[in-house]
């Protein structure tokens, strides 16, 4: 009885590791009232612990755009925390740490260049 509750309770942990929880298109354009000068979109695709996609910050003001940003970067364990990597066509990187919850994501920029904000609340816009 034991070894079938401990088999169990692993199948349970795998099958709740496996949720892609990062996978769509997250950004804050959809924020109501806001006088931001720039949109973030990052758009990601998570496989088990991996992470992959693009982003870009686009503004009116030219030197806040940064054009396609390459994504890479791992999930934690419990799948609600990942640490990625984002890197510009002239190879400057900046790190980040993504922690998601329902339909949001929080977004804290690590360290790296000043090709994207440092903190901001994305929403899901598409999946």
């Amino acid at each position: 009885m034991k070894k079938f509750l401990f088999i169990a309770f692993l199948i349970a942990l795998k099958s709740y590791s496996q949720q892609n929880r990062f996978s769509g298109t997250w950004g804050n354009e959809k924020c109501k009232d806001c006088k931001k000068e720039f949109i973030f979109t990052i758009t990601i695709a998570q496989s088990n612990s991996k992470i992959f996609g693009t982003a870009e910050v686009t503004s009116d003001h030219k030197e806040l755009n940064s054009g396609i940003l390459e994504v890479t970067g791992d999930v934690y364990p419990l799948g609600d925390k990942a640490q990625i990597k984002l890197k510009d066509k002239d190879g400057t990187k900046s790190s980040a740490v993504l922690f998601v919850n329902d339909a949001v994501i929080q977004f804290t920029k690590n360290g790296g260049g000043d090709v994207v904000p440092k903190e901001m609340i994305l929403k899901k816009l598409y999946e």
